[in-house]
């Protein structure tokens, strides 16, 4: 039996890397000719550009308005030509598994699956991933349409109920497999033996944490030890040429507009500045690496939830938007790089590494796809046939 899989989801990598870390390990289980994957997006969004190793199907979307206006009139015909179009692609299709990973594109390309599924022309099941603490809006709309739902935090089951399964945040399996520091760096053209500040805003880059950024390595001169990987996103890059053109004397910056694969700047790290995306915590968490979090005021507040699980244990110190400037950053990390205060960070980080939530969510495909589609007495058939 083919194993064919819908992935749907776009806009952000957050959105987009857990549905290839999943592709990446089914492809690994599967002959190229038993399985066949598509991957449904917006055309505008960041997946354009990041899915690369499977066909692509833009779907129109648009993120959903809680407020009777013009612009929820327009959200609500954008999505409609977005189910019409989610209806056409997956009867072609006819996938055996749907799973959506998050962004709005799910909320058209879901309700179609469930609609061909109620009329018997497709079989497959549904699977939601959901890795913020807090849900959003699309999530908790179409939830009822889906059999499963995956997450990283048991406290979810106030909102899914029994159709929760508590699986981690899948990652990359370049992220696991940890080079060592000096390695990564001379990788990264850096010195291997400095202290190393990495920040990341994100897929898309941050500009508030940009700002912050090039304001500190351009006004204060950095303890000798260190080093500075600014990776700023395509958006922001040119801007932050022209604003780190003169570096403050004796600082080491390394400017990157964009990182496809960012293995090597985790295990170069010795702290990263980010954003507290669910992708990003999972990849601090599978390296064990300790953080400045500056949650995003975006998306519901999720980003401010997920800072927190972080921060609480210890292996993160939260910054807040309002609070983030260059002098804020340079006392954030001047405490936070003290070697006791490191070592402890680190420690802590490292009891975050949670199970390999790749190897479960394969699972659960191997467990849901049987349960709707396999016509044989034995619910093991696609399971037996995919290792044989």
């Amino acid at each position: 039996m083919k194993l064919r899989v819908a992935f749907a989801g776009g806009g952000t990598g957050g959105h987009i890397y857990p549905a290839l870390a999943i592709d990446d390990a089914l492809r690994s289980d599967f002959a190229p000719d038993d399985y066949e994957p598509r991957f449904f997006g917006n055309r505008n969004g960041f997946e354009a550009t990041l899915v690369t190793d499977m066909p692509l199907t833009f779907v129109p979307s648009a993120a959903l308005q809680r407020k009777l206006s013009w612009a929820m009139l327009r959200t609500l015909a954008v999505n409609t030509v977005g189910l019409f179009v989610a209806l056409a692609a997956l009867a072609r299709f006819r996938p055996t598994m749907v799973i959506a990973t998050g962004g709005y594109v799910c909320v058209p390309v879901v309700v179609a699956a469930r609609i061909l599924r109620l009329f018997g022309v497709m079989k497959g099941a549904i699977a939601l991933l959901e890795v913020n603490a807090q849900p959003g809006l699309a999530t908790k709309l179409i939830a009822p349409l889906a059999d499963e739902v995956w997450t990283a935090y048991p406290e979810a089951e106030r909102f899914f109920g029994k159709k929760m399964v508590v699986t981690g945040t899948p990652t990359r399996a370049s992220i696991a497999r940890r080079s060592l520091p000096a390695i990564a760096r001379e990788a990264l053209d850096l010195d291997p033996v400095r202290t190393t500040i990495v920040v990341m805003g994100g897929s898309q880059g941050a500009r508030v944490i940009n700002v912050a950024v090039a304001a500190l390595v351009t006004r204060r001169s950095l303890p000798e030890s260190w080093q500075v990987v600014h990776i700023s996103g395509e958006r922001d890059y040119a801007y932050m040429q022209a604003e780190e053109r003169e570096l403050a004397p004796g600082n080491v910056v390394r400017l990157i507009p964009y990182l496809p694969d960012p293995a090597n700047a985790y295990a170069a790290a010795d702290i990263v500045i980010a954003r507290a995306g669910a992708s990003t915590l999972a990849e601090l968490a599978v390296t064990g690496t300790p953080s400045v979090l500056i949650p995003g005021t975006f998306a519901e507040g999720h980003q401010a939830a997920n800072a927190a699980a972080f921060a609480e244990r210890g292996a993160a110190v939260i910054v807040t938007d309002a609070e983030l400037d260059g002098d804020f950053l340079w006392w954030t990390l001047r405490a936070c790089l003290e070697p006791g205060r490191l070592a402890e960070m680190k420690s802590a980080a490292a009891q975050l590494v949670p199970g390999d939530a790749v190897a479960t969510i394969v699972g659960r495909v191997y467990d849901l796809i049987p349960a709707r589609v396999v016509d044989s007495s034995d619910p093991n058939e696609i399971a037996r046939d995919s290792r044989d």
